[in-house]
């Protein structure tokens, strides 16, 4: 009866262990394929989840808007603008500065004012990979196509969230283009499609040939007495105050000619 007894009990005590060990392997397979669906979830969601911190404003008036230029091509001062969707200086300019500019000296026909993008120049990134400047770059170039350049340009600006923060990923520049009043589908083609990544790249390359040192730079040009080209730099989110003054000493200039 011993014998059978201890038998008995062993048998039970292994059969405890191997419930145990399939309870243990069971659990630690929950584990895991719980760790994977995290996992998962913390990939899949930023594409899935909804977009809903997009600001929408309504656009500045621009007069004779022609892509990323406005006013009168003829005009006796041009200003190109190099500047970055994401630099926190050329927001203050777009903020405190370009609507006075604008109603000012653009749509009076004094200056003729174009917008170019340097890219992310903080990291110098250019062909180095994908930056969020880059992308809105190429974002507010297909707003262009639909005839929409500067509204593209004020949402931008006014959408930033933080340097490569996630203000302008794909999704988020779909919405803002949707917001903006553009056709989505026809946006969404271009922007997917890169048919603008050629003319930032160039966009970047022709401010270091310029010299700009930073975003933003002002390129203005105007020809003197003799009708040669003259070239200055405005270096900065300067107020208006200093764009006037360059302004008006190239008109005065102009004006002799």
């Amino acid at each position: 009866m011993s014998q059978t007894s201890n038998a008995s009990k062993r048998q039970t005590r292994r059969e405890q262990l191997r419930r145990r060990e399939t309870r243990g392997r069971n659990i630690g397979m929950i584990l895991i394929v719980l760790g994977a669906l995290f996992i998962a979830f913390l990939v899949i969601w930023p594409n899935v989840r909804p977009i809903t911190n997009v600001t929408k404003i309504e656009p500045n008036k621009r007069e004779k808007a022609d892509f990323n230029n406005q006013g009168d091509p003829n005009a006796p001062v041009h200003i190109t603008e190099f500047a970055d969707y994401q630099c926190p200086f050329c927001e203050r300019f777009f903020t405190d500065t370009e609507g006075q500019l604008e109603e000012v000296y653009v749509n009076t026909g004094k200056v003729y004012f174009t917008y170019r993008s340097a890219g992310n120049w903080v990291s110098g990134n250019i062909g180095q990979g994908k930056t969020e400047s880059e992308d809105a770059a190429k974002a507010a170039y297909c707003a262009a196509d639909q005839e929409m350049f500067w509204e593209m340009h004020d949402m931008l600006y006014s959408n930033v969230i933080g340097e490569d923060a996630g203000s302008f990923t794909d999704r988020r520049l779909s919405v803002i283009a949707e917001s903006t009043g553009l056709n989505v589908a026809q946006f969404d083609e271009c922007y997917s499609s890169n048919k603008y990544q050629d003319q930032v790249d160039l966009d970047f390359k022709e401010a270091v040939q310029a010299g700009v040192q930073g975003t933003p730079t002002f390129i203005l040009t105007y020809k003197d007495a003799t009708g040669q080209e003259v070239t200055e730099n405005i270096d900065g989110a300067q107020p208006f105050s200093v764009f006037q003054e360059k302004i008006e000493a190239a008109l005065a200039i102009t004006a002799g000619n």
